[in-house]
């Protein structure tokens, strides 16, 4: 399972050392992708089916399967890992995930998320105080779904 978090710096070229404790779960080939509120995400080419989870088997025909896919993988790189586990951030992600100088990695179970350092404080800045909310929000749409 992948979870925790870590700061790494992003060299000059956009290369990353990527934590061990991830690597060892995610192996030495990944892809990297556009994720959500300005991050990539991170999976291990054996996991990639999973981001797709919610778009299988729906027709092409819903704009938001295409617009899903096109997102998910018309942002993909394969990268590989160095002997000493580090990979080069191609620049586009880069850019959309608005990354300067340093990162952070967050494990999320199945898949790994990458912020440029400040954009996750300011994330966390902003859920940490609505997150009891958002869990009751999640509890009650769940006990919905069951009582239907």
């Amino acid at each position: 399972m992948l979870l925790g978090q870590f700061t790494i710096k992003v060299g000059e070229k956009g290369r990353i050392a990527f934590p061990k404790r991830f690597r060892t779960s995610l192996g030495e080939r990944l892809i990297v992708t556009f994720g959500f509120e300005n991050s990539l995400i991170v999976v291990s080419e054996k996991n990639w089916q999973a981001l797709l989870e919610g778009t299988e088997g729906k027709p092409l025909l819903l704009s938001g399967t295409r617009d899903t896919q096109r997102f998910l993988l018309g942002g993909a790189s394969f990268v590989e890992l160095d002997s000493q586990g580090r990979f080069v951030l191609p620049e586009y992600l880069r850019s959309f995930a608005k990354i300067k100088g340093e990162v952070t990695a967050v494990g999320l179970h199945r898949y790994v998320e990458i912020w440029d350092s400040l954009e996750w404080k300011k994330y966390q800045e902003k859920m940490v105080p609505k997150i009891s909310e958002i869990a009751q929000n999640l509890v009650e749409k769940i006990d919905k779904k069951v009582n239907e």
